[in-house]
């Protein structure tokens, strides 16, 4: 089940600014607000420490100086 929403009195200029965004992406102004939605939703989750933990573990870091020696090689490769 969807819901219908509406905001009320948008300024003029925050209007045309969603427009070109929505016509760089080509996409109508209602599909760029809901990307737009639902791109803030999900950046604002957080994470639990046990998540982050499963996360860097995924990545083979362990250390400070693990990291810190990938961000360095990855640097010196280019």
């Amino acid at each position: 089940m969807s819901v219908n929403l509406s905001i009320k009195n948008v300024p003029t200029q925050l209007a045309k600014r969603l427009r070109l965004r929505a016509a760089r992406h080509r996409r109508s102004l209602q599909g760029e607000l809901m990307v737009i939605l639902e791109e803030s939703l999900t950046a604002s989750e957080r994470l639990t420490a046990d998540e982050v933990l499963r996360k860097t573990r995924k990545l083979g870091l362990r250390t400070r100086s693990e990291s810190a020696a990938m961000i360095r090689a990855d640097r010196d490769a280019r």
